[in-house]
């Protein structure tokens, strides 16, 4: 049987907290394990998680605020399986998520990357989108394609271990993980979209990706330091730009 790690980075999130993280349990079986990184909260994040009680969960604390890119670098350099899960502490999983993740995986060794669909929702709960990746015009995993608009929405994503050897540690000028985690394993491996939705997306003030569009001089520096960022972990590690061509799963 295949393990899982989940990776959830939590910062003053206990309104949505419970909720995230009963989804998630829900979808562990025996031997996963659930690694939670609480980036110095000021609110009641860490007590609500102490009052969980589950075999899978780990509760770690950060001495000061990391944010969330030194956060989730953390949480994933404690993860100890296989397939790691990224997770935000907001959102909803929705049920078979952790199957069809790991079938993706199984089915084909050099999956560095798999990421599904998601739908929507607003604070409140209500469905505001069925399908995230058609507000971004449909999935595309190139890393030019990630350049010109990211598609890669670390919530509904989840990376081989074989990957973080690569990524890890994650470059600081870097704009997010995700785009970081995507454009890295677009081009060292195999990225497999799954166009059905295994999450509920909520979108709320509080978010910490930022939900308006960016100026256009911020967009372009934010990419030319991913492209740089990712020539030089490239060039290190000795890998040419050979990657494949993202593929889809059929529901």
């Amino acid at each position: 049987m295949s393990y899982v790690s989940v990776v959830m980075a939590v910062y003053n999130g206990e309104r949505f907290l419970r909720q995230q993280v009963d989804s998630v349990l829900n979808e562990l079986l025996p031997g996963d394990e659930l690694i939670i990184i609480d980036d110095a909260s000021t609110d009641a994040s860490f007590t609500l998680l102490e009052g969980i009680s589950s075999p899978a969960l780990q509760i770690y604390t950060n001495p000061s605020n990391l944010g969330v890119i030194g956060s989730f670098e953390r949480g994933l350099q404690i993860a100890a399986h296989e397939f790691i899960f990224l997770c935000d502490q907001d959102d909803v999983w929705l049920p078979g998520k952790r199957a069809a993740f790991v079938a993706a995986f199984e089915q084909d060794p050099t999956v560095s990357v798999v990421i599904s669909d998601a739908q929507v929702i607003d604070a409140q709960g209500q469905l505001s989108a069925q399908s995230f990746m058609a507000t971004r015009g449909g999935f595309n995993g190139s890393v030019y394609a990630t350049v010109w608009r990211n598609r890669y929405l670390g919530c509904a994503m989840a990376l081989h271990r074989s990957l973080l050897e690569l990524a890890l540690p994650i470059p600081p000028q870097v704009p997010m993980h995700d785009m970081w985690f995507g454009a890295i394993g677009s081009v060292t491996g195999k990225v497999v979209y799954i166009p059905k939705p295994f999450l509920q997306y909520r979108r709320h003030t509080g978010n910490v990706s930022p939900s308006r569009r960016q100026s256009l001089p911020k967009m372009i520096r934010w990419r030319i330091d991913l492209l740089f960022a990712l020539c030089i972990r490239m060039l290190s590690n000795r890998f040419g730009f050979h990657g494949k061509e993202s593929v889809s799963v059929r529901y």
